[in-house]
């Protein structure tokens, strides 16, 4: 499709906004896909664009803990390739279903994920460690499935994560953040090269709103606090209500 500024300067400050919202609490996704879709980008050009974009700041972060020394590389390599696997088929179903029955499915699967993402790290608490056979077994179940999903839609795919692993596979805080950024940069670019192919990724927009929303992560962490919560939860319901609102707005012409 042709982009004109009002795309950018539309999309550019969501994404950004995603990005430090991200930083202070997550569920950036959650802001920077509708990003898109406010601009009147169609939804499967959204979600490709939204992975390149999302692909970015994933990179970096999944660098950054990496470096750090947070990422279990016994557990992280098999978790990647059920990941690969399941993403990839999430991304194929995605681009089986029409603009019309996507936003239907939106109108469910937005205030799920909105509640789990806004209520679910307050549910993570470390258990006792499983055998490590166990934890592959588990963790690796779990990265096709949650693949599955961030192919197919993807925000709040972190916050999932990071409940599923601590609470299920027993990982470790620092083991399922580590595999968390893992399976979450695998999810986004096997899904990004199918969107790819399939021409539903619009780059320029895509890498531009991507520095945006690197931008705007880095200014997240500057300001973290353990009351940045309280700051991006209103940002987050507000973007989250208009979005719905939009759509069902959307439907209700379609329909007439």
């Amino acid at each position: 499709m042709e982009l004109s500024y009002i795309h950018f300067l539309i999309v550019c400050p969501l994404v950004f906004i995603a990005g430090f919202v991200d930083a202070i609490a997550g569920g950036g996704g959650l802001i920077s896909l509708p990003a898109y879709m406010f601009a009147g980008i169609p939804v499967h050009q959204a979600i490709g664009t939204n992975k390149l974009s999302s692909a970015m700041g994933t990179t970096v972060a999944t660098v950054k803990y990496g470096l750090n020394g947070f990422i279990n590389w016994k557990l992280a390599p098999f978790c990647a390739l059920f990941a690969l696997a399941g993403s990839s088929i999430g991304a194929q179903i995605s681009l089986l279903i029409s603009d019309f029955i996507f936003k239907i499915l939106m109108l469910f699967i937005l205030p799920f994920v909105a509640f789990y993402v806004l209520r679910g790290k307050g549910w993570i608490t470390e258990k006792e460690n499983f055998s490590f056979k166990k934890t592959l077994i588990l963790s690796v179940l779990i990265a096709f499935f949650v693949g599955i999903y961030d192919g197919f839609y993807g925000p709040g795919t972190g916050t999932f994560l990071l409940l599923l692993l601590t609470t299920f596979a027993h990982m470790s805080l620092k083991d399922a953040n580590g595999t968390t950024k893992v399976i979450n940069l695998t999810t986004n670019v096997t899904s990004l090269v199918i969107f790819f192919i399939n021409g539903t990724v619009i780059i320029s927009l895509g890498l531009i709103a991507g520095a945006f929303g690197m931008a705007g992560n880095l200014l997240g962490a500057r300001f973290f606090s353990k009351g940045g919560a309280k700051i991006t939860k209103p940002i987050m319901i507000t973007v989250i209500l208009l979005f719905m609102i939009k759509i069902i707005v959307e439907l209700i012409q379609n329909f007439n």
